[in-house]
């Protein structure tokens, strides 16, 4: 039985030789072969040239190397698409996934599990506003798409060969993997866990970073959005008839077309519907954009350099 453990890096120099050390000392202690497989995602530091010097101490360091930074998403798929183990696992470079937990996640593979997973169940030493839009993206997530996504879920996760390949046949452009790891199923075991502080460096997410992952989860695996821009113009398309008709009887009962000037009332209609309108434009337009990449089909991402033998 072998174990793969995939490491998506992105300018992570400081703390590459941290992760390994605690790795590696937990991966030894089984009675497993194993594989890291550090996949860096365009680093603009030293994170290249320490991956390198890993694999030259140990034959069970694998790396990929991106010609650019395809984002973390595509590092996933690359891990474990070139993955050769029976067990397949992901973990974050910053030890904010805490390495001890491996030991048990291979265990519950070993028993009935498909997958071993895990979750934060807590937010201490996040912002107050990051922990709010958290909370309320993983309630609106649940509510329009049809996957169950565990509040706190995290890439974190050991995965048997069987998941994976299931993974690896959705070859969608935009990813969201955590919607992904949910929709294909599979009897999973969860594992929680304090939050973590880095162990060194800074993060790589920012708010606007995580609005647009949070939009393209929505729109990956939901269409209530364009369900919603058509209920907004039948609601408004409802309205406006009304008083419409409302004006008219009111024009001839009282014979006063013409009388007034009626511009706050006419400048509330158009904004209230040009608004709405441009909304619903909006909406349909990042599901067209989305449909006008995947048509395309670009590769998710191009290997610049790698230690692994492609078969």
């Amino acid at each position: 039985m072998k174990v793969s453990l995939i490491v998506p890096c992105y300018n992570e120099e400081e703390v590459i030789n941290l992760l390994y050390k605690e790795i590696e000392r937990i991966l030894k202690s089984l009675e497993n072969n194993y594989e890291i497989i550090f996949v860096d995602d365009g680093s603009k530091d030293n994170t290249k040239q320490e991956i390198i010097k890993l694999s030259t101490q140990s034959q069970n360091v694998k790396y990929i190397s991106f010609s650019r930074n395809f984002g973390k998403e595509a590092a996933m798929l690359a891990g474990m698409k070139y993955a050769q183990g029976d067990y397949i696992g992901i973990i974050d470079a910053d030890l904010q996934h805490p390495p001890e937990l491996i030991i048990e996640m291979i265990k519950a593979l070993d028993e009935d599990f498909d997958v071993a997973a895990a979750r934060r169940v807590n937010r201490i030493g996040e912002t107050k506003v990051k922990s709010f839009f958290s909370g309320a993206f993983y309630g609106i997530m649940n509510k329009l798409a049809d996957i169950d996504l565990k509040e706190g879920a995290q890439d974190y996760r050991f995965m048997k060969r069987k998941v994976v390949e299931s993974i690896l046949s959705m070859p969608e452009y935009h990813r969201f993997s955590k919607g992904i790891f949910s929709w294909v199923g599979f009897k999973t075991k969860w594992f929680e866990h304090e939050n973590i502080e880095r162990a060194a460096g800074k993060t790589k997410w920012n708010f606007f970073g995580l609005v647009k992952y949070a939009v393209n989860g929505i729109i990956a695996f939901s269409v209530v959005p364009l369900r919603v821009s058509l209920v907004f113009g039948v609601v408004l398309s409802v309205v406006g008839y009304i008083y419409a008709i409302r004006i008219v009887i009111g024009t001839l009962l009282a014979k006063s077309a013409g009388t007034g000037t009626g511009y706050a009332s006419i400048m509330s209609v158009l904004l209230i519907i040009g608004g709405t309108v441009l909304i619903c434009l909006g909406i349909l337009g990042e599901y067209i954009a989305r449909v006008y990449i995947e048509v395309k089909n670009r590769p998710i991402f191009i290997i610049d350099e790698t230690n692994i033998t492609f078969s």
